[in-house]
């Protein structure tokens, strides 16, 4: 072998060995930095994987026993042998909901679900459709438009307060009542009202009920049992066939709980094309009919119609959509201002009533608010003012948010950075990790909204006071990209909940004007209710499944 040979050999075998290596590196790196690498729980089944412990409706201690054991970040096993991430870590959150909220975008089992639940809306669309139809109902959002709202808001208030002084002065002197039904009852009349420009419930009497809240606060429980193939096997036979062919199968297979979806859906479709029709004809008479109408042109859906006229062509929905669209918002409005916002002032309420020494203080913030008004009702400026019944609501969307989770997934592959390092399963410090496309990214609000290395040691204890001082640095310095008072209760970016001003505005409208006039206390079965971890979460008595929270309620004076 000549040398020339011979170094060309050498030099060839070098190449080869570093050729090697470097594929070993970066295999090895990207073992390290990927999702494989950090630590987490078992899977139970390949199938499912840890699905049904995450999204079950008694979850709750399986979600406090990942952030114990792993923190703040933890890989799950996701069915079908696939790999999720489970996190609550600041960073994540920010770079998974707004930095990145292009990549990161909704799971197609949640989209595909809404839209067989609600239609082509806000909750049931991406991109560039989801931004046109939120830019349409920003304006009715806006904090100018809430003032405007206070009066009606406390209108249908005061209307709740008569039908319980009612229904006192015909019952026992202390009376158990389903509050989770009333707060049901009244954020469908408040949306309905300042919303919709339509009446749902007179709030008189139990008799005079409109049977929207009860058939709709079954939607959600439902839905948990059919969760896994809603969100799994749905997106893959959504667009088998025409709508017509799989209503056929729908009511063919003998399956109770679908059956019960459908007919749920149903309902809503048939309310919101009701009220549309109603609107549009007032609209069409003129002025002179929308002012006569509840509302009196005011309400978001008249506001939506009249912006949408007034867009330019670029963001106007054209005839062809529009009508569809506006029974579509029409369902996704009702079903998502009833049932978040009924669930959290039911909690409120509950909370009150096991803690007394609370209810009083509020109870003497509220009243002297009022005398120092001349017992009239607060301005918005004036309600929004009061530190402890802030600082109530805060706690409690804190604590025990109306959505514990959501969920994200990678449309590309992708690289979050962490808020801290984590060892990985092979002993390396972690300071990123790579996600691969299609891997599930699940937000845990829950634990987010309770991380004791933010919120301290109490993190778990329901305190109004926290909120009295200055929050701890841990806090403030940590980022969270929450819309809303450093917490996840709303999420952040570009799909976050639209209304939340105007679900704060109508918690503190309503709490306010039934604890000045009445006293809460815990019923006999206390102790039997338990808070199921639905979509929203909602109360049940001991074997029974349908929602409900009793309450004793007695006079105030």
């Amino acid at each position: 072998m000549t040398t020339a040979n011979f170094l060309a050999l050498q030099i060839g075998l070098s190449v080869l060995v570093l050729e090697l290596f470097r594929r070993f590196y970066r295999r090895n790196l990207a073992i390290s930095a990927g999702i494989a690498n950090v630590p987490g729980p078992e899977s139970p089944s390949w199938l499912k994987g840890n699905f049904d412990q995450i999204f079950n409706s008694s979850a709750w201690d399986y979600h406090e026993f990942l952030a114990r054991k792993y923190g703040s970040t933890v890989r799950l096993h996701s069915p079908f042998g696939g790999k999720s991430l489970y996190t609550c870590d600041p960073k994540v959150l920010h770079t998974v909901l707004v930095k990145d909220q292009d990549v990161f975008e909704e799971e197609d089992g949640f989209i595909k679900s809404n839209l067989l639940l609600f239609g082509d809306g806000l909750l049931g669309t991406l991109g560039h459709r989801h931004r046109k139809q939120r830019k349409m109902l920003n304006p009715v959002f806006s904090a100018a438009h809430m003032r405007d709202m206070v009066p009606t808001f406390f209108e249908v208030a005061h209307k709740l307060q008569s039908g319980i002084k009612v229904q006192l002065q015909t019952s026992p002197k202390d009376h158990q009542v389903d509050i989770l039904s009333w707060m049901a009852r009244t954020a469908l009349e408040l949306i309905g009202q300042s919303g919709l420009g339509y009446s749902f419930d007179p709030l008189t009497d139990e008799e005079s009920t409109h049977p929207y809240p009860g058939i709709i606060k079954e939607l959600l429980p439902t839905m948990m049992r059919l969760h896994f193939w809603f969100t799994r096997v749905v997106p893959l036979v959504s667009g088998v066939g025409s709508p017509k062919f799989r209503r056929f199968v729908v009511n063919l297979l003998p399956w109770k709980d679908l059956h019960h979806m459908r007919d749920m859906i149903d309902y809503m479709y048939h309310i919101a094309s009701g009220i549309y029709e109603s609107k549009k004809l007032a609209l069409e008479k003129g002025d002179e009919a929308v002012a006569q109408q509840i509302g009196r042109g005011k309400d978001l859906i008249s506001i939506l119609m009249k912006e949408n006229m007034k867009a330019t062509d670029e963001d106007r929905l054209d005839d062809s959509e529009s009508a569809e669209m506006r029974v579509i918002q029409l369902s996704t409005l009702i079903f998502a201002a009833m049932d978040t916002t009924s669930s959290a002032m039911a909690r409120i309420l509950h909370l009150l009533s096991k803690h007394p020494e609370v209810q009083d203080k509020l109870r003497g913030e509220l009243s002297e608010a009022k005398l120092r008004n001349g017992g009239q009702d607060l301005s918005y400026d004036e309600l929004v003012s009061l530190p402890y019944l802030d600082a109530i609501c805060r706690e409690t969307l804190r604590l025990y948010s109306p959505a514990p989770t959501v969920t994200r997934i990678a449309r590309q592959d992708a690289v979050v950075p962490l808020s801290r390092p984590l060892t990985g399963l092979n002993g390396t410090e972690m300071n990123e990790i790579a996600i691969p496309k299609g891997t599930s990214i699940v937000v845990s609000i829950l634990n987010s909204n309770r991380n004791p290395d933010l919120w301290g040691k109490d993190a778990n204890e329901w305190k109004p006071e926290r909120w009295l001082s200055p929050l701890p640095t841990t806090v403030t310095d940590a980022r969270i990209p929450g819309v809303y008072s450093h917490l996840m209760t709303f999420i952040g970016g570009g799909r976050s909940c639209i209304g939340f001003k105007f679900s704060q505005l109508e918690m503190k409208v309503v709490i306010s004007v039934l604890v000045e006039s009445f006293k809460f206390s815990p019923s006999a079965r206390d102790a039997e209710i338990f808070w199921q971890m639905n979509g929203v979460t909602a109360p049940v008595v001991g074997n029974e499944q349908h929602p409900q929270l009793p309450i004793v309620i007695s006079p105030a004076n």
